[in-house]
């Protein structure tokens, strides 16, 4: 890997990690207090699980956009375009990401962070179409995101459901 490219994939990871490091900020505080009071649905992960996860799927997330990235000084005029937009959709999807934990944890706000993660949901898709469509791997990385997301929204709306 040249150097260059070295420090792209470190941005990317960076860039990612820093979605997660903002929700962090508003996660790590409410769980000892108003999100240990809440009813949680029986299939609730331990709360240590959350960290490493989330951790792992950041980088998986960094890592595909620097392939995405990455193939931009060889690509033709169209494809730059492409790879602008798809990178745009990331970025909107890691902003949907933060947000969320804004939302649930900072706002305490589990209907309205349930309508978060579904456009975040969404967004993850539509990041995984047009990431596709310039590098088959960088899409492939983000299935277990969208897996995640997916069991996230479960326990978003039970909780939801099982507290208001």
């Amino acid at each position: 890997m040249r150097v260059n490219n070295f420090f792209k994939l470190i941005i990317a990871i960076g860039v990612s990690l820093s979605a997660g490091a903002i929700g962090a900020i508003f996660t790590a505080p409410a769980i000892p207090t108003w999100y240990a009071d809440l009813v949680k649905p029986a299939l609730n992960p331990p709360a240590w699980i959350f960290g490493p996860v989330w951790t792992t799927l950041y980088v998986l997330m960094g890592i595909a956009a620097f392939l995405v990235w990455s193939s931009y000084p060889k690509a033709s005029e169209d494809k730059k375009k492409q790879i602008k937009i798809a990178l745009g959709v990331f970025g909107a999807q890691l902003f949907l990401n933060a947000a969320w934990s804004i939302t649930f944890f900072g706002f305490q706000n589990p209907g309205w962070a349930l309508v978060d993660i579904i456009l975040l949901w969404l967004a993850i898709v539509w990041t995984m179409v047009v990431f596709y469509q310039i590098s088959k791997p960088a899409a492939y990385l983000l299935v277990p995101y969208l897996l995640w997301v997916s069991f996230a929204s479960y326990l978003n709306y039970s909780i939801w459901v099982l507290n208001y």
